[in-house]
């Protein structure tokens, strides 16, 4: 009994520190918006961007957001997803595209804005190919810096196949984002927030035979292998919740030797001399 107290103690621990890792669970886009890590990338963005530009192409706009903040530095803004964007803002023009096969002639932006885009394309080189081929004069570019992908991986209850968390399928740091981009010469570099998220093989193997109970399951994910909606296990074997709480325990002890990384990297390329 002292036993299974301990995995529901540890398990509901473990349950409200990744409520509070997803960001309040990433359903409630203001709140979102307003929390200290989202205000801090914001602002480092916004910060970075090349001024006296004056057209600009921001790939994957979502809901917007990005797209109206730009309007305030370039006379011309194209917010681009994969389906043409819902909102109406003043000043920005919506398309549909596939950020690796751009419907846009070389050198079509003065600047092409790409941020929390890049770790969701399969087709990575096609798309630093193409954000490349389409701007005239700047790339800025911002992805999460060095994430360990097996934190917050998640189970799908259909085909039983694990997904990266959030649907991030690619890891960054500094040097591959140089070498992604060979065309242009990295201007600024800045790194943004602090996180000690990480994990180890067998905690991660432990957390895969437990289901991935706290893995990324909100804002409507869906399996990479399968297309399902992916749903957070709720009927788990007494092995499988200890298999979990286990993990947890071992990722705690980690936790005491990790060393604190930033949670994002923020890179700003020139492809030609700053026109003054």
């Amino acid at each position: 009994m002292a036993y299974r107290r301990w995995l529901s103690t540890l398990a509901l621990e473990h349950a409200a520190q990744q409520i509070a890792f997803q960001g309040y669970g990433m359903s409630d886009v203001t709140k979102y918006r307003q929390s200290d890590k989202e205000l801090l990338r914001t602002e480092d963005l916004l910060r970075v961007i090349p001024k006296r530009r004056r057209s600009v192409l921001d790939i994957g706009a979502r809901d917007g957001h990005f797209s109206r903040l730009l309007t305030t530095h370039f006379e011309e803004v194209t917010a681009l997803d994969l389906g043409r964007p819902a909102f109406d803002i003043e000043g920005v023009h919506n398309v549909a595209g596939d950020v690796t096969k751009l419907s846009f002639a070389d050198n079509s932006f003065d600047c092409v804005f790409c941020a929390e885009v890049l770790e969701h394309v399969p087709n990575l080189l096609a798309a630093c190919s193409e954000i490349q081929r389409v701007a005239k004069y700047d790339i800025v570019i911002g992805v999460p810096y060095k994430q360990d992908t097996r934190v917050g991986r998640a189970t799908c209850s259909k085909c039983w196949m694990i997904n990266p968390p959030w649907g991030h399928l690619h890891s960054f740091d500094q040097e591959r984002l140089v070498k992604l981009f060979p065309q242009a010469t990295p201007a600024s570099t800045s790194f943004v927030a602090v996180n000690k998220e990480a994990t180890n093989w067998l905690s991660s193997a432990l957390m895969d035979l437990g289901g991935n109970p706290w893995g990324a399951y909100a804002q409507d994910q869906r399996c990479l292998h399968c297309g399902a909606t992916l749903v957070r296990p709720t009927d788990r074997l007494f092995w499988q919740r200890a298999c979990s709480a286990l993990a947890v325990r071992l990722n705690k002890l980690q936790g005491y030797f990790e060393r604190p990384k930033s949670e994002w990297i923020h890179v700003v390329f020139e492809k030609q001399p700053f026109e003054r």
